[in-house]
């Protein structure tokens, strides 16, 4: 009795593998596609919300990500009351890009008794709001401000105006 070599197997299990052409029968491929944020937008938002942010006399550390909560940008402006404001505006942007929802929700979670949030290294704050675009996060903008509603307010009506102007 003979044993089958590796080399053996592995030529059986190509042969059944391939037509009778003797080529490898190929599989139709789906490949997917998604909206990306990219430097431009990022930019343009990043500027709509430092133009609202002026406007109320509200200096702020801004920063914008990508999908996967990598920075794009971060500003900040003259005058932003807290020097961690940038760490704090990336921290919000990268929660709510990963979790895909505002980052005050998982504030929320905490608060209403999900403790286990916390160990999750994310910055469970208000001012963070995702970025979508056909249904899909394709980032996030986090604000830090002088106060909570303020970070999400100039948020907010950041999104909002980036929306009206991708019409």
């Amino acid at each position: 009795m003979r044993v089958p070599t590796m080399i053996g197997v592995m030529c059986t299990l190509l042969g059944t593998l391939a037509g009778a052409d003797g080529v490898m029968a190929e599989e139709s491929l789906i490949i997917h596609q998604k909206p990306v944020l990219d430097l431009a937008s990022a930019m343009h938002l990043m500027d709509v919300a430092r133009t609202y942010a002026a406007a109320h006399k509200w200096p702020c550390a801004i920063a914008i990500v990508d999908d996967g909560g990598w920075p794009l940008s971060t500003l900040r402006m003259d005058g932003a009351p807290v020097v961690s404001g940038t760490d704090l505006a990336q921290g919000k942007a990268r929660t709510s890009a990963l979790f895909k929802r505002p980052s005050d929700d998982l504030e929320k979670a905490i608060n209403g008794g999900r403790s286990a949030a916390i160990t999750a290294g994310l910055l469970m704050m208000k001012g963070g709001q995702p970025i979508k675009r056909d249904g899909q996060v394709i980032g996030a903008i986090g604000i830090s401000a002088d106060t909570p509603v303020h970070d999400d307010e100039i948020a907010l009506a950041a999104l909002s105006a980036f929306e009206k102007s991708e019409q």
